[in-house]
């Protein structure tokens, strides 16, 4: 933690000198849903083990206010539900929580990921054509772990809690396409330290169908990738892709 801590201070102490406030204030609020396709392996103390994790539909809530403060950066909240299960026929000893689950059986595993996001972000470019974002995320993680399987021919079920906040670069992009409602974007976070690394991006069309002085609102849809590799962070070690189709609705006050 130590490290993510200074990797924090170094990002904001880069910042600030480059930053841009905006005109306005603004409030963004939005919601998308994610039908993601899940993959990858888990591991407590032990070795990783392969698990057949289900396909799920996902949600995530997400708000920023954007002002005119200059050096200040703005902020902006996101909330991402992410509740993977899955299950595996254990080719070698998979140890959990103190247990050795048996070579042969069924283990069958259900994590919590849901995490929120806490960004603090400066506005390179804003304006109809060109947006850029960039800034800090902390990724903040609290959840939990279970396994079901067999432990000397017993059945058994064992959990853990783990918590980890997560520092990660933000970059975000927006290209308007004039004179059709429609705009190109892209946003993405990334870390990687030692052997741990997070990767969460979205890349995606917006269409705006509502666009007055008090209000706008626009469709977006596209496509969101998050890639967990964690290397013993708070006893668990990870590397799950999760990737898939996301749609929803922003509003701009």
């Amino acid at each position: 933690m130590k490290k993510y801590c200074l990797a924090a201070a170094l990002s904001m102490a880069f910042l600030a000198p480059v930053a841009k406030a905006d005109m306005l204030l603004g409030l963004y609020v939005g919601a998308d849903g994610w039908q993601s396709e899940n993959s990858g392996s888990f591991a407590g103390e032990g070795n990783a083990q392969d698990f057949n994790f289900e396909d799920k539909t996902f949600s995530s809530y997400y708000a920023a206010l954007e002002h005119p403060i200059p050096l200040v950066p703005n902020i902006k909240l996101k909330y991402t539900q992410l509740e993977l299960d899955g299950s595996a026929l254990l080719t070698e000893t998979f140890e959990f929580d103190g247990k050795d689950y048996t070579v042969g059986t069924t283990a069958n595993l259900m994590t919590d990921f849901s995490h929120m996001d806490y960004t603090l972000y400066y506005e390179l470019f804003d304006n109809d054509l060109v947006s850029i974002d960039f800034g800090l995320t902390v990724k903040h993680f609290d959840g939990d772990a279970t396994v079901q399987g067999k432990v000397d021919g017993v059945s058994t079920t064992e959990s853990i809690d783990f918590s980890a906040p997560i520092p990660l670069g933000y970059l975000r992009g927006e290209v308007g396409l004039p004179l059709t409602g429609l705009s190109v974007f892209a946003e993405g976070n990334l870390l990687a330290i030692d052997d741990s690394k997070i990767q969460d991006y979205q890349v995606g069309v917006a269409w705006e169908v509502i666009d007055t002085l008090a209000v706008d609102i626009a469709i977006r849809a596209g496509y969101r990738s998050f890639i967990i590799e964690l290397d013993d962070v708070d006893d668990i070690s990870t590397d799950l892709d999760v990737s898939g189709p996301f749609a929803g609705l922003q509003v701009h006050f």
